[in-house]
């Protein structure tokens, strides 16, 4: 007898996943290292250390261990806000007339309202457990600072955001949010830093870039005592915390039967991606699955699709290690007119080496698009989500219609990273009409490239 499919698919507090899994342990070509930008040689944990957490700088530089313990005490924090919704979208379905199955995995139901959670969690306790009093970070559409603002005030840890400045004028709310939770946010660039005021000095009227940020909050990390950067995104021992997304997904789909055909993130830095697809990315490079993954970052800041493969910075300054990645150059700047996030420069180590290996699709979505997609499915499926995760929700439809076309019955699954509730001028300008796509010429994207180092490696 076929077991009837819930519309939520649930798990219990027990059935939430006890490990990290760790993608790059299952991939026969590995990601290039991280280099020393002083003397080209990878990376070592005593070079990461006056940045990192001990215990962050291990998992950062594992390739070897397919699954990774998570804390205890960061299990029972995990209770309070997992597991995550899984949903099957009946009435996106019945209004596509797909024969499709489309399933969505719902991470806007903490106060943060995203994904950001599940990492800034696991990087606030870890440097509680290594006697930190305050850390620092960059924040580009917000989820990441609002998240880092919850965990550190859970741990009693200080905590400096520095956020993009274009993002801290559309989303005041955000601002107010993270210093609800006690941490401090500057608009970046800033004159609080050398960093920043070498950006301001080039350019008074700079939007700002995630790049400027991350330059900023390293430079704090470095001058202030007892104190370390954490970051949301890009990676590889953020794309680990954020596995847990995946896991569960898997353990719900095993628990009904289901195998997804098609999984759909939007892209970013890297992190709901890499979470999302690992245990399903780890059964295709084992030959084990023909899921095909997708995916969708904006066409203002294409780092996929138009970037280049190479050693890159992962910040303005120049100032952190040289990363292997799909890049459109740190000196990059998104268009002020982008109103979401996926903003940032270069895409995650593992999901670049993937994407140039060919396991991973990657395709870009224009604003208006998205956000035509984005009241579609609020409407009908009653969530307002946030204009990241309509990248994916386009995609999604997308997939759906064209199954509808052939008349082929696949099973979708994509991301719904958060909720769009601190994105309403956004929202605002879509709806009365004053919403723009911008869409980066050769000639923007040079300026880009221009900035990427010449180091063998990238001649090669």
């Amino acid at each position: 007898m076929t077991q009837q499919i819930p519309t939520r698919l649930y798990l219990s507090d027990e059935e939430i996943p006890k490990n990290w899994l760790n993608i790059r342990a299952y991939m026969k070509d590995k990601p290039s290292p991280m280099l020393h930008p002083g003397t080209l040689k990878p990376v070592t944990e005593q070079d990461l250390e006056p940045v990192f957490c001990k215990e962050l700088i291990k998992q950062e530089l594992d390739e070897s261990s397919q699954l990774i313990e998570i804390p205890q005490e960061l299990q029972d924090f995990y209770r309070a806000f997992r597991p995550a919704p899984l949903i099957r979208a009946r009435f996106l379905e019945k209004v596509l007339e797909t024969p499709a199955e489309i399933y969505y995995k719902f991470e806007g139901t903490n106060t943060s309202g995203s994904h950001k959670l599940n990492s800034a969690a696991a990087q606030a306790y870890y440097a509680k457990e290594e006697g930190f009093t305050s850390l620092a970070t960059e924040t580009g559409a917000g989820q990441w600072g609002s998240a880092m603002a919850m965990a550190c005030a859970f741990y009693g840890i200080k905590l400096t955001v520095f956020m993009v400045k274009v993002s801290a004028k559309q989303k005041p709310y955000r601002k107010t949010l993270i210093e609800t939770y006690g941490a401090n946010l500057i608009p970046s660039p800033s004159d609080t830093t050398n960093a920043g005021r070498a950006v301001l000095e080039k350019d008074p009227n700079t939007n700002g870039s995630l790049g400027c940020a991350i330059s900023e909050a390293v430079e704090l990390a470095l001058t202030s005592k007892n104190s370390r950067y954490v970051l949301g995104s890009v990676l590889n021992h953020v794309l680990l915390h954020q596995s847990i997304i995946g896991q569960e997904v898997k353990a719900a789909f095993d628990k009904y039967g289901i195998e997804p055909d098609i999984i759909i993130g939007c892209a970013g830095g890297g992190s709901n991606l890499g979470g999302l697809i690992a245990p399903f990315m780890a059964l295709r490079l084992q030959g084990k699955s023909k899921t095909h993954f997708i995916a969708v970052e904006p066409a203002s800041c294409p780092s996929f699709t138009r970037g280049r493969y190479a050693y890159d910075f992962g910040d303005t300054a120049m100032t952190t290690p040289l990363i292997k990645m799909m890049t459109l150059g740190n000196a990059f700047m998104p268009s002020p007119s982008h109103a979401g996030g996926l903003r940032y420069h270069g895409m995650n180590s593992a999901l670049s080496k993937l994407y140039k290996d060919g396991f991973l699709e990657a395709r870009t979505a224009q604003q208006k698009d998205v956000f035509e997609a984005a009241i579609r499915f609020a409407k009908i499926e009653g969530i307002l989500p946030a204009p990241e995760s309509a990248h994916a929700i386009k995609a999604a439809i997308d997939e759906a219609l064209k199954c509808k076309k052939t008349g082929e019955k696949k099973t979708i699954l994509f991301g719904l990273t958060g909720t769009g509730s601190f994105d309403m001028s956004a929202y605002a300008d879509y709806n009365s009409g004053n919403m723009s796509d911008y869409i980066p010429t050769e000639a923007d994207l040079e300026k880009g490239f221009s900035s990427i180092p010449n180091i063998p490696q990238n001649r090669s």
